[in-house]
């Protein structure tokens, strides 16, 4: 297959990618913004694959986008592109809202334009499969509670609300057009090249500085944690085989409260990284309880039972294989790391896209 894959410079979308790319025979077309998020180094073991193009443009961009889907004529489409930082969403919604709902909104009419010129046998096979959140699903109660495809919506965020809102466009386009769309609604993603404003990175990056470890509250919130490539493989799983009109939720089956985390990473920390920065005799003298955030969701928790049961797709990380991984990789890709953080990968960019 061609794929159009939007928001393929961010972390999943990257990850989804390098797995097409590297794992597959399938084409790829990334159409990316390029905000802060979107880092097209991590697309660097795969940006020379004759299979691969990119194309530097917004999701929001209608004229944009009819022009993308006539000069490629994909057969598939993965809708990535988003805002994603919920603290972020707080302190500006209205990129959130803009992005994920009217960009969606707009992805979705080039997408129907396009699919409305094709034979029967490519309009039949044809796939829009739009990635969304958990956290669409608000938070849940019980201990033993869990997520499933049917929990009714109840976001907490700009962020989570915006992407509920995009979810609900892409459903309505299917029953009111035929649109043949997937969704799915995934945990907590983690693993290489995870932009460090996210906890793990953030964690990770700031102990090897020696700086605070920033913990909301008390740190009892709990997260189902999905390795970023085991996602990969579920999304490609999902767009091969699902059922248009279907839901699956994708999850780690590895549920850890925050503190948890954190405390798990400096543990590997003092075993990978024993040299600690100055003034600091262990890593967990470095963590920091700060206000916890408004509206903060308690606990998510995944059902991934459908997509194990219909698509026999499982993770293959646990948490602590895939946490060991993920301290490795950044251990062992300072550059990386350093671009990030003092914004070389922008300056970067902006030569790359120029």
């Amino acid at each position: 297959m061609k794929i159009l894959v939007t928001g393929g410079a961010g972390f999943i979308g990257s990850a989804l990618i390098r797995h097409l790319i590297k794992q597959t025979e399938h084409t790829v077309v990334n159409v990316d913004k390029l905000t802060y998020a979107g880092n097209l180094e991590s697309l660097s073991p795969i940006a020379d694959s004759p299979r691969y193009a990119f194309e530097h443009l917004d999701i929001c961009d209608a004229a944009g986008m009819a022009g993308v889907f006539s000069r490629h004529r994909p057969d598939a489409v993965m809708h990535l592109a988003a805002e994603s930082h919920v603290d972020r969403s707080i302190e500006g919604p209205s990129a959130f809202i803009q992005t994920n709902m009217v960009g969606t909104y707009t992805l979705l009419e080039a997408t129907r334009q396009y699919w409305n010129t094709l034979d029967d046998a490519a309009k039949s096979a044809f796939r829009l499969h739009h990635i969304s959140t958990d956290e669409v699903y608000g938070d849940l109660d019980g201990t033993d509670d869990l997520f499933t495809e049917t929990t009714p919506y109840a976001p907490s965020s700009p962020y989570s609300a915006s992407k509920a809102g995009s979810d609900h466009l892409v459903r309505a386009w299917q029953r009111t057009y035929g649109l043949p769309v997937l969704v799915t609604n995934c945990s907590n993603n983690y693993g290489p090249y995870h932009f460090p404003e996210k906890l793990i990175p953030l964690v990770i990056l700031n102990a090897l500085e020696g700086k605070p470890l920033p913990v909301y509250g008390q740190g009892l919130q709990v997260r189902d944690w999905l390795y970023v490539e085991d996602h990969a493989c579920a999304l490609l799983r999902v767009l091969e085989t699902g059922v248009p009109g279907e839901t699956y939720n994708i999850g780690g089956h590895n549920e850890q409260r925050n503190i948890e985390v954190v405390h798990a990473i400096c543990d590997l920390l003092e075993e990978l990284a024993p040299q600690h920065p100055a003034g600091v005799t262990h890593y967990r003298d470095l963590i920091t309880h700060v206000t916890d955030r408004p509206g903060h969701d308690l606990r998510y928790a995944i059902d991934a039972s459908k997509i194990q049961h219909e698509l026999g797709w499982t993770p293959q990380e646990t948490f602590t294989s895939g946490l060991r991984k993920t301290v490795l990789w950044y251990l062992a890709n300072h550059d990386w790391c350093r671009n990030v953080q003092d914004g070389s990968y922008q300056r970067q960019r902006l030569g790359l896209v120029s």
